[in-house]
């Protein structure tokens, strides 16, 4: 799956900061462009497996079954 990552360079401190696009709360920077993809990517599956979580919290106890939708 692939993510767009919005990016921006702080002029100050010369860092990059970026958010995902279509995960708002996966924020993260870093001091080299190379370290912000490596912390967006941690950031992502963390944000990921907390939505899981939750999802799965938000059903508990129901019977429930799993499809997976396919977006292009």
């Amino acid at each position: 799956m692939e993510y767009t990552i919005l990016i921006h360079k702080d002029e100050k401190s010369g860092w990059y900061c970026g958010q995902c696009e279509q995960l708002p709360g996966a924020i993260s920077q870093g001091a080299t462009f190379e370290e912000l993809m490596e912390n967006m990517k941690e950031a992502i599956s963390l944000i990921l497996e907390y939505n899981k979580e939750k999802a799965r919290e938000n059903f508990k106890g129901e019977r429930i079954f799993y499809r997976k939708l396919a977006m292009a």
